[in-house]
């Protein structure tokens, strides 16, 4: 016999206990909308309008993140606690249990049946509003891990590894040493004592001229060797999403690395170009040499 998943059993129970607590609900707002006026068919209709939007902002919760996500939990607690007062005046005033209910007082203290009157027939306008509202959130809804666009007819691809901006990464992680700085050779003329102090050499001194002029070739350098490893990572990313079945576009690997649609084109010729002497070629033979 093949087990039931526990997931599914919590779930259908769940239904089972809204629908009950439906059925105990719908019995107290049918009778407070006939109470301010409504007729029978739109009486019976609206308990549907406020716990159908309970039951939306509910998922709504499940599917939205972050701030939308709080607005479907103010919305789901406001119309409950909305339904509860209505629920609760239902079994406070015993004329509201008659068959026939015409208009009948929610409070007889005027400023509390104004205010439960204006909170019941303000439920179906909001109904309508947050409703509305919680539907585009939902279908608007992006989530985090879709972080390359793939053009149209081409299937998702796994995103590949995008290396770090030249800015951002450490000279730790650079690909090539840097070139070291020019040594300035010692003077040839030696002390006599190994303690002696030698005195700075004026011809052999560095200008702060020469300095600056080192210290950008040295970061040029840094620049040119992380942009080399950028364009080897692109090359392998393609490489394997090649060997996957589902080579990336030109523009796709170049949104992926931060760079132009060219840029990405320049990277895929180059490894198919890497692949052409691995082809094999085929040669013509003369007919003398059978």
């Amino acid at each position: 016999m093949k087990r039931i998943n526990p997931r599914v059993l919590l779930v259908v129970a769940l239904v089972a206990v809204v629908g009950m607590a439906f059925r105990v609900s719908w019995n107290a707002l049918r009778d407070i909308a006939r109470a301010i006026g409504a007729d029978p068919a739109a009486a019976t209709l609206y308990p549907f309008v406020v716990d159908g939007l309970m039951a939306l902002a509910l998922i709504a919760t499940l599917v939205l993140t972050g701030t939308d996500r709080r607005f479907a939990l103010w919305v789901l607690g406001g119309y409950t606690v909305a339904s509860l007062v209505l629920n609760y005046v239902h079994g406070l005033v015993p004329a509201l249990h008659q068959p026939d209910i015409g208009m009948v007082r929610l409070a007889h203290w005027d400023s509390a049946h104004y205010a439960l009157v204006l909170i019941a027939t303000s439920l179906p306008v909001g109904a309508i509003f947050f409703g509305s509202d919680l539907v585009a959130k939902v279908l608007h809804h992006r989530t985090a891990a879709e972080t390359v666009r793939v053009p149209d007819g081409q299937e998702s691809a796994p995103a590949p590894h995008t290396p770090a901006r030249p800015a951002q990464t450490p000279a730790t992680e650079a690909a090539e040493p840097l070139a070291p700085l020019p040594v300035v050779e010692p003077s040839a003329q030696v002390a006599p004592h190994a303690d002696a102090v030698q005195a700075p050499d004026p011809h052999t001194a560095r200008t702060p001229e020469e300095e600056t002029t080192d210290a950008a070739l040295s970061r040029d350098q840094f620049e040119e060797a992380e942009l080399e490893r950028m364009r080897q990572d692109a090359r392998r990313a393609y490489g394997e999403s090649v060997q996957a079945g589902r080579p990336l576009s030109a523009r796709a690997l170049g949104d992926a690395f931060g760079m132009s649609e060219s840029w990405g084109r320049k990277q895929i010729l180059a490894v198919r170009d890497d692949e052409e002497p691995s082809r094999p070629h085929l040669r013509a033979v003369e007919a003398g040499a059978m």
